[in-house]
């Protein structure tokens, strides 16, 4: 086997907490360099790395793929210039903070023949794995409503760029992009998107809430994100012609990764029983409901499938294009919140 040398760019909550173990516990890869202004805080979680202080400093490495956790206003700048140097990348989510730089940087990289990837590691999350499962099985027949909540309580704002009205910040950006591509992995692109979005809590920050309706045919998308819910309500809600499933609680794995647990471990990704959904379904006259059992959540799945195109040629399971249509969604939601209209999709 032959590792794949990566350049870790910021060293903050993405980059400690779920690139740097993912990473480091995958034998598939080695963290060559890392780029922050915090050495000694580096070294004491990777030892023997080298800790340089630019991006130009980085790129000078021995290096094969660039990993991008900077904040997201950042994000393009660094893409480009990572895939001028003729490096692949994966950048944290959200890809870039509007769609002109996305259709850039997807040319480029096409016309250099390298990879680009966005780190929407939500697509394995425990509970979305059970809900792609259910439809794939038609466990609920023709769906009709689908809901999905990223609910929190935090009354307190705090001074850090993700809550401070600059580019690319705000829950739109750093939830939404969660939400919008699940529903966009499970049902492809909507007609058209409607959306309520603003600073709930102090109208001096960035946008602390948000409700999307994603319209299909008869099918219709609900995504929220509020920071005001001290007893949230299920997680997700998906109705169809045969059947409900609803799920409460949150995937773990997020948690594990903050308090140092292996990600390859034979319990991980592995919900509590407490946190199972209930699969109600209609069969002739007779209702019933069952628990089911969460699928096994994987965040390592997002980096052996890097590993997996840049070694033997395997389609990437999250495109750019994937995650540039997220942005324009984004987009369609930001105008239509500005507006108040419907907003129509091409």
């Amino acid at each position: 086997m032959q590792p794949i040398n990566v350049g870790l760019v910021g060293y903050g909550f993405s980059g400690q907490s779920f690139h740097r173990p993912l990473l480091s516990r995958l034998e598939e890869f080695h963290i060559e360099a890392v780029l922050s202004s915090d050495e000694e805080k580096v070294l004491k979680d990777i030892e023997g790395t080298t800790v340089v202080s630019s991006l130009e400093d980085l790129l000078q490495q021995d290096i094969e793929l660039v990993v991008i956790t900077t904040p997201n206003h950042l994000h393009y700048r660094m893409i480009k210039q990572s895939l001028l140097a003729d490096k692949h990348v994966v950048v944290e989510k959200p890809f870039v903070t509007n769609s002109v730089e996305g259709e850039e940087l997807l040319a480029l990289a096409k016309e250099r023949g390298l990879h680009l990837s966005v780190f929407h590691n939500r697509r394995w999350d425990a509970d979305f794995l059970t809900i792609q499962k259910l439809l794939t099985e038609d466990a609920l027949g023709q769906v009709y409503t689908y809901e999905a909540h990223f609910d929190r309580f935090r009354p307190i704002i705090k001074d850090r760029w993700k809550e401070n009205k600059i580019e690319g910040a705000g829950v739109l950006y750093d939830l939404g992009s969660h939400l919008l591509d699940q529903a966009l992995t499970l049902f492809g692109t909507p007609k058209w998107v409607q959306a309520d979005v603003f600073p709930q809590r102090n109208l001096e920050k960035a946008e602390d809430y948000f409700h999307i309706t994603l319209g299909y045919d008869v099918l219709r998308v609900q995504l929220y994100s509020r920071s005001i819910v001290l007893d949230p309500g299920p997680r997700y809600q998906v109705h169809g012609l045969q059947g409900s499933y609803v799920k409460h609680g949150m995937d773990r794995q997020e948690d594990d990764l903050k308090a140092g647990k292996n990600p390859l471990g034979e319990e991980w990704g592995m919900e509590d029983e407490e946190n199972w959904g209930i699969l109600t379904t209609l069969s002739g006259e007779e209702v019933t409901s069952e628990v089911i059992p969460s699928e096994k959540g994987d965040y390592t799945q997002f980096y052996l499938g890097i590993y997996g195109t840049l070694r033997e040629n395997i389609p990437l399971a999250v495109k750019p294009e994937d995650a540039l249509q997220v942005i324009k969604i984004i987009e369609a939601c930001k105008e239509s919140a500005e507006s108040k209209r419907v907003i129509p999709l091409k």
